[in-house]
């Protein structure tokens, strides 16, 4: 089961099926979709979220091989702002899986607060689920989630091309050791 996770402005709440009529109003805009894998479909359908909830991530979590948060403010916990969500790796060599993927509404970038969510979630996959490592990959247009890889203590391991929604993209492959974390969180604690 995903728990509640809490960071000094932020509540991370299981996703659950009722959260999809809200997401499907912030997810399908081009801001938060460009960069991700082809393989979602664009335009987004109108049902998009709903489906991918019900068919894939709620399976995935009942099977204990993912775990997904919304991402909301403490100060307005009724509204979702985002999303994030953790994925075992089923092929551990394979440089292009994500064991991380994260979005957040336009409106609430360049505040640190995704920086927030990506520590929790990093502290849950290394610390409770006890994984070894974690990999990320993203387009390297994708400057934004770059910084937050570079600021959370992950180093660049390999580049690529890979198919995105927008097209096809050079890559960059990310990664960070259970022990590399541990040292991270050593020296970085978020303020209360």
């Amino acid at each position: 089961m995903t728990p509640r996770l809490e960071t000094p402005r932020l509540v991370l709440e299981p996703l659950q099926v009722e959260d999809a009529e809200q997401v499907q109003i912030l997810f399908p805009q081009w801001e938060v979709v460009q960069y991700l894998a082809a393989r979602f479909p664009w335009p987004f359908p109108e049902d998009g979220v709903l489906a991918y909830y019900r068919d894939i991530a709620l399976p995935a979590v009942g099977r204990g091989e993912e775990w997904h948060w919304t991402i909301r403010l403490k100060a307005a916990p009724a509204t979702i702002v985002g999303a994030i969500g953790l994925m075992r790796d089923p092929e551990p060599e394979d440089a292009a899986h994500s064991n991380r993927g994260f979005w957040l509404a336009p409106e609430h970038r360049n505040r640190g607060q995704m920086t927030e969510a990506v520590v929790a979630v990093n502290d849950y996959w290394f610390e409770t689920l006890g994984f070894l490592k974690m990999r990320t990959s993203k387009a390297a247009a994708n400057v934004t989630s770059r910084r937050i890889s570079e600021k959370t203590g992950m180093r660049l391991v390999d580049t690529g091309e890979s198919d995105y929604i927008c097209g096809r993209l050079p890559s960059e492959y990310w990664e960070v050791t259970r022990e590399e974390w541990s040292a991270w969180r050593a020296k970085h604690s978020l303020p209360d």
